[in-house]
C-alpha cells in the first residue's frame, strides 16, 4: 500500500497469489526487504537509515495513518525542541524535495510533529512506496522454522503474518526492526502489575482513561468533576496542568494527584540542572499546583481494588482509601506488547523486558537517571540473528526515552545490516542530561514510582524560555501563562 492507502505495483516478499510460494524460500534472500514493524518517528527513521545503506526496508504500520500513536497525543507539546526529534536521514530524504526544516528551537506538539516531519516524510518518493499502512502484524516467527528448530534457522527468512482488512497474509523479511512502540498497551493501575480489582470494569463504564487523555476536548467528561491522576511521571504532570486550566470554565474541578512513591524526592525532576529547559519547567509547575493547593497530592498509593458505589469510585490502596472520584486517569507509563513475537528467540531482561545488554542501563531499581548512554545494533541484538527492537518498545517497561535515542538505535542497526560492524559501534550522539540521577544497588522507591507512571517526552502546552525555569516564575493555577518561547505554529494541512 502506498502511503494514500492505494496497493503498490509489487509487493517484496509477499505472498500476493501470483508468484513464488512462500513456502518454498528456505534460505535468506538478499532480494527480501527489511521489514520495519511500525511507521511512527523511529520506524520511518529505521527506513531512511535502510536506504541510506543500500537497503530495502518495508514498512508495516497498523495504524491507517503514520505516526498513529503520535496522533493519540497530539494535543501535547512535547519538553524537546525541534533539533532533538529530527532524524539526520531522514531530514536528507526531506531535503531532496525541498522541505522546509522547523525552527530547530521552537517545541512542537504531537499534532505538528506528525503534519509538519512524519507525514512530509512518509510521502517522499523514496518511502510513499515502501509502506503498508492498515496492516497489523499478528505475528513474526522463522519461514517454516518454530521456536524450537535449530537446523538452518540463521539462514531461514523471517515470516511476518499480517492482517488487513480481516484478511492474513504472509510477509518474508531478510531481517525485522520492531519499532512498533508501547502506547497501545498502557500499565494498569494495580500495584501488583495487573488490574486493580474492578479495574477492567471501571475501564469499560468509561471511568478510566489510559495515557494522557485530551480533557479539553472531553469537558462532559472532566469539568466539574472528582479527577484522580494517578502516576509520577511527564504524562500525570500534563494532565494535571490541562486538569488545572479547565478548572477555570468549571470551578467544581476537583483534582487528586496519586503517586507510589512516600516522599517527593526527584518527583519534581532536576530544575536548573536539567539540560532540557521545558522538562525543568514542567518539574517546577508540578511543584507549584502541589504548594498552591490547585492539586492534592496523595503519597504511598499502592492500589489494589476499585469500587463503583452511588457517590463515586473509591480507590484502595496499601494503607488506605482515596475517593470517591468520577474519573481516573491512568498515567502509569507502558509495557511492550511481546505476543507477536512468541516464537522468536528473545534476549530479554526477566524484570525491565528490554535487551539484556540495555536493561542494566535503564533498570530505575538500579538508578533513576533520566540519560541512558548511547547504544546501538550491539546492546539491542538478540539470539534471534538479524532481529532488533528499537524505540520506545526496546525500553520494555522503563521510561524517559528520547526520540534522539531510537534515532541512534536504528543509524546502528542499519549499519549493522549492512556490514558495517564499525559504524555500527561508533556512538554519533550526545543526549541532554536530566539533573536527576540516584544510583543504587538496592531497589529506590522513587525509581521504581518513577517507572510505574513515567513517560517519554511531553511538556506544557506552552515551551518555556531558560530563563523561566525557576519555580516562581511559574504560575500555579494558570500554567497557560509560562513564557512562551517564540515557534511556528502553522502546519499543513495535507497528510498520509
Amino acid at each position: 500500500m502506498r502511503a494514500d492507502g492505494s496497493p503498490p505495483a509489487a509487493d517484496p516478499g509477499a505472498d500476493p497469489g501470483n508468484g513464488p510460494r512462500p513456502e518454498a524460500a528456505t534460505t535468506t534472500d538478499a532480494r527480501l526487504p527489511v521489514a520495519v514493524i511500525g511507521a511512527g518517528p523511529v520506524g520511518l527513521a529505521a527506513a531512511a537509515h535502510l536506504l541510506r545503506r543500500g537497503l530495502d526496508p518495508l514498512v508495516v504500520e497498523a495504524g491507517a495513518q503514520v505516526g498513529a500513536n503520535v496522533a493519540a497525543w497530539g494535543h501535547v507539546r512535547v519538553f524537546s525542541p525541534w533539533r532533538y526529534n529530527l532524524d539526520a536521514a531522514a531530514t536528507r530524504l526531506l531535503a531532496r524535495v525541498g522541505w522546509q526544516p522547523p525552527d530547530p528551537d521552537g517545541y512542537p506538539t504531537g499534532q505538528q510533529l506528525r503534519e509538519r516531519y512524519l507525514c512530509p516524510l512518509a510521502n517522499t518518493p523514496a518511502l510513499a512506496s515502501r509502506l503498508r499502512l492498515g496492516a497489523r502484524v499478528v505475528a513474526v516467527t522463522r519461514h517454516l522454522r518454530d521456536k524450537l528448530q535449530d537446523a538452518g534457522r540463521d539462514q531461514a527468512p523471517f515470516e511476518l503474518l499480517i492482517e488487513r482488512a480481516g484478511r492474513r497474509t504472509r510477509l518474508l523479511a531478510r531481517a525485522v526492526i520492531d519499532a512498533s512502540g508501547t502506547l497501545a498497551t498502557p500499565n494498569p493501575l494495580g500495584a501488583s502489575g495487573i488490574p486493580a480489582l474492578g479495574e477492567e470494569e471501571l475501564a469499560a463504564a468509561g471511568r478510566i482513561a489510559y495515557g494522557l487523555p485530551d480533557v479539553h476536548a472531553q469537558p462532559g467528561r472532566y469539568a466539574g468533576r472528582r479527577v484522580l491522576v494517578v502516576g509520577s511521571g511527564h504524562s500525570a504532570i500534563n494532565v494535571l496542568a490541562d486538569l488545572v486550566a479547565l478548572r477555570q470554565q468549571a470551578a467544581a474541578t476537583q483534582i487528586v494527584w496519586a503517586v507510589r512513591r512516600t516522599t517527593v524526592g526527584g518527583l519534581y525532576g532536576g530544575g536548573r540542572a536539567d539540560a532540557l529547559p521545558a522538562r525543568a519547567a514542567l518539574g517546577a509547575a508540578a511543584r507549584r499546583l502541589v504548594a498552591s493547593g490547585a492539586v492534592r497530592l496523595a503519597t504511598g498509593v499502592e492500589i489494589t481494588d476499585l469500587h463503583a458505589t452511588p457517590t463515586g469510585v473509591l480507590v484502595r490502596h496499601r494503607t488506605g482509601t482515596l475517593g470517591p472520584v468520577d474519573q481516573i486517569v491512568a498515567a502509569t507509563g507502558f509495557r511492550p506488547d511481546l505476543a507477536p513475537l512468541r516464537e522468536l528467540r528473545l534476549g530479554l531482561d526477566p524484570a525491565v523486558e528490554a535487551p539484556v545488554a540495555l536493561a542494566p542501563l535503564i533498570d530505575p531499581n538500579l538508578h533513576s537517571c533520566g540519560t541512558v548512554p548511547p547504544h546501538g545494533a550491539a546492546e539491542l541484538a538478540h539470539p534471534e540473528r538479524d532481529f532488533y527492537i528499537a524505540g520506545m518498545k526496546s525500553y520494555g517497561r522503563a521510561p524517559t526515552f528520547l526520540l534522539l535515542t531510537g534515532y541512534e538505535q536504528v543509524r546502528s542497526i542499519a549499519a549493522a545490516l549492512a556490514g558495517d560492524p564499525q559504524a555500527a559501534r561508533r556512538v554519533e550522539l550526545v543526549l541532554p542530561q536530566t539533573g536527576v540521577c540516584t544510583t543504587s544497588g538496592a531497589a529506590d522507591l522513587a525509581a521504581a514510582d518513577l517507572a510505574a507512571g513515567g513517560a517519554c517526552c511531553p511538556a506544557p502546552r506552552t515551551p518555556v524560555e531558560p530563563s523561566a525555569v525557576d519555580a516562581s516564575a511559574l504560575s500555579c493555577c494558570q500554567p497557560a501563562t509560562i513564557p512562551l518561547r517564540a515557534h511556528p505554529d502553522s502546519v499543513s494541512t495535507s497528510c498520509c
